[in-house]
């Protein structure tokens, strides 16, 4: 039980609009309608070559986040709402607030259908930077 929630997806990076391929993990990229993200933390690291971005992610009832992938790890944690994530070579999950989740770098990922509420999350990306943030697959 505890590994479905681990490994579930990231709907975090699909739902917090990291989906346009001209930005780079160097910067914040803007957010999708539906979806506001607010960056806590941009640090650079922890290794040479990739940056950490913490952000809060708000999505509207009735948004669907896109197919894609990042360069890095992503971990995220539900706060608010409740949704399914699918995650490329893994079924689906359903997630609810306390619940964690991660994505491996470079694998394809989206949010389930639309949520009929608000969902809130917060999410780590470690990315490499220079790349960019999310990329349609």
């Amino acid at each position: 039980m505890i590994s479905r929630r681990i490994f579930a997806s990231c709907a975090i990076c699909a739902v917090s609009g990291f989906v346009a391929t001209e930005v780079s993990a160097q910067g914040a990229p803007p957010a999708a309608t539906g979806i506001t993200r607010k960056v806590l933390s941009q640090t650079d690291g922890p290794t040479p070559g990739y940056v950490t971005i913490i952000a809060e992610v708000e999505i509207q009832a009735g948004v669907v986040a896109g197919r894609h992938s990042h360069p890095g790890i992503e971990t995220g944690y539900v706060l608010e709402g409740s949704f399914d994530l699918p995650v490329q070579g893994r079924p689906t999950v359903t997630l609810k607030p306390g619940d964690a989740f991660q994505v491996p770098p470079e694998t394809p990922h989206a949010g389930g259908p639309a949520s009929a509420s608000k969902i809130r999350l917060i999410s780590t990306f470690v990315v490499e930077k220079g790349k960019p943030l999310a990329t349609p697959a």
